[in-house]
């Protein structure tokens, strides 16, 4: 299994305007990725900082969602700054001994 950490600062304009951009749609094309496990979104309205963590369940999978079509709409995003995106392999043995949710499989 590996990770994917993409992380990005947003364009500048209210929270509440940003949040409301979070619709079911937006998550639907995640649902029945290949290999992809689960994701969690991520945000820190401060620094008007977001992104996303993927657990995939192998690094093609995780190759193939980075080198994608929603991953290049990112990267062609003019109002997105500071895109960073890393695949991470994991530590298993000891991520499950502090809880990691590694055993929530639902690759497909």
């Amino acid at each position: 299994m590996v990770i994917v950490q993409i992380n990005y600062r947003r364009p500048d304009m209210p929270a509440e305007q940003w949040a409301s951009r979070y619709t079911d749609d937006i998550a639907k094309p995640f649902v029945d990725m290949p290999g992809l496990n689960w994701k969690i979104w991520i945000d820190e309205p401060e620094q008007q900082l977001s992104g996303g963590i993927y657990l995939f369940a192998t690094r093609q999978d995780a190759q193939a969602y980075v080198d994608g079509p929603i991953v290049a709409r990112m990267k062609a995003n003019t109002a997105l700054s500071d895109l960073s995106i890393r695949i991470f392999d994991i530590r298993e043995r000891v991520s499950g001994l502090t809880r990691a949710p590694l055993g929530a499989q639902t690759s497909r």
